[in-house]
């Protein structure tokens, strides 16, 4: 909980920062937030904040609110079926055709987990108070790779989930629940961090490996080849290897403290 409460005096901090420059405009102060500070998710209407989350998260909510950032919300449906693969339908999780879920409260239907999980921040944010703030997802992706005891980590499920996500965001609708506001998200990651500790999939979300090569096709070739040394961000960014239209944004990584800039 230490975290927890410089999380907002440190929000501030940077936000004075960006006002003072002049840049309140341009740049967007917010902090990303995985699915553990929900209680619940399922179905999308009933998610809540976890109650020894509400007394730091309610507070920062204001803060956002008042200077107009989103709220920010790690979404993987990968994590969701590994943990439970036995009572998750992989089609489902993935985009494919299947028969998706009924939320008997909102009588909406889900035929995808990534808009479901998107619902369930934008119910939370309502029981809380903010039913007007945006929910960007800031961090999304599916591993390539895993252990023995991670379900569905493979290649093929990492290309046809992203390939799905990025025809879902270039239609540049809403959700179920809210299909007036199109949804926005950050691909999780552009490389495979080949140092990160934890099970193999933890080093497997990338497009690209660490040498610059592609790690499976979804339509970009490999900045590099295999055996040449890799490049700087800056090299790729002036070859423009990080174009992809519509509202699909690459993240090799998420900070504590996010300066979001809006499409």
């Amino acid at each position: 909980m230490e975290l927890w409460e410089v999380l907002l005096p440190a929000a501030k901090n940077i936000y004075g920062a960006v006002y003072r420059l002049g840049l309140k405009e341009i740049v967007q102060v917010s902090s990303p937030h995985s699915e553990a500070v929900f209680a619940n998710s399922y179905p999308p209407s009933a998610c809540i904040f976890k109650p020894d989350v509400v007394p730091f998260m309610k507070p920062l909510l204001y803060f956002f609110s008042q200077i107009g950032s989103p709220f920010y919300i790690n979404a993987y449906p990968f994590l969701a079926y590994k943990n439970d693969p036995q009572h998750i339908d992989i089609n489902y999780a993935l985009f494919k055709d299947n028969r998706g879920i009924y939320d008997t409260k909102t009588k909406l239907h889900y035929d995808n987990m990534f808009e479901a999980q998107v619902d369930a921040a934008y119910s939370a944010l309502e029981k809380a108070g903010f039913n007007k703030m945006e929910v960007i997802v800031s961090e999304t992706g599916w591993a390539s790779r895993g252990d023995p005891d991670e379900a569905g980590a493979m290649v093929k499920n990492s290309r046809t989930y992203n390939r799905h996500l990025h025809k879902r965001l270039t239609k540049n609708k809403g959700t179920p629940l809210r299909p007036k506001i199109p949804v926005r998200a950050y691909v999780f990651a552009l490389f495979n961090e080949n140092s990160k500790p934890g099970p193999t999939s933890e080093r497997n979300f990338g497009l690209f490996k660490p040498d610059g090569s592609i790690a499976y096709d979804i339509g970009f070739t490999g900045l590099v080849p295999s055996s040449a040394p890799p490049l700087s961000f800056k090299d790729i960014a002036a070859q423009g290897w990080l174009r992809w239209s519509y509202s699909l944004l690459f993240m090799a990584c998420s900070v504590v403290l996010q300066q979001g800039l809006g499409l």
